[in-house]
């Protein structure tokens, strides 16, 4: 059992920026995304400063995020990588399966990757991280590689955010209309 004080509640540079991001886009009445908090229990209180020093996750987590951009439901989760290849292993089935099936709802999920020594945020979206994930189900790497990414999904810095992860929301959306496209058209001809 994990304690709230252990690897996945560090500090995250990351979660400060999108959460900064996220008042933006509220502020600018484009986005209403909230932080979705992981239930505790708390164990150990510090009766001084009235803080609690040791709990342990009630269950576990789907998304750091979820909401609605523009009417389209979104749900993402954020994660940190301080070197050039990410570990499969941080992306937990749970979130695949919960993920998945938003997808099937007719939302859009999707992961926000920093990778920190690049100081590059990167856009991954659900079914491109679907590619690496069944990559590692048949026996191959399991962990995918910073220059396997796809360069239009880097973050941008813009309209007055660090992450402007909404331009590369945009982007995926457009990718998706191209292939429904793709697809009717092929279909067209049965």
């Amino acid at each position: 059992m994990a304690t709230w004080n252990s690897r996945g509640l560090r500090g995250s540079i990351l979660e400060e920026l999108v959460n900064y991001t996220n008042e933006k886009y509220l502020d600018q009445g484009l986005a209403l995304i909230q932080k979705i908090p992981t239930p505790i229990t708390p164990v150990r209180f510090d009766k001084e400063t009235r803080h609690i020093t040791l709990a342990y996750f009630e269950k576990r987590s789907t998304v750091d995020y979820i909401g609605a951009v523009q009417g389209i439901p979104v749900c993402f989760d954020a994660k940190e990588c301080a070197v050039d290849s990410f570990p499969l292993q941080n992306i937990h089935a749970h979130q695949v399966s919960f993920m998945d099936q938003f997808e099937k709802q007719g939302g859009v999920s999707f992961f926000l990757l920093y990778f920190t020594e690049r100081q590059i945020c990167y856009y991954l979206r659900f079914r491109e991280m679907m590619t690496f994930w069944k990559r590692m189900e048949a026996g191959g790497l399991k962990h995918f590689k910073f220059q396997e990414l796809d360069q239009r999904f880097y973050v941008p810095s813009a309209g007055g955010v660090t992450l402007h992860y909404l331009k590369t929301l945009e982007r995926d959306l457009e990718e998706r209309r191209k292939e429904e496209k793709m697809g009717e058209t092929s279909g067209q001809g049965d």
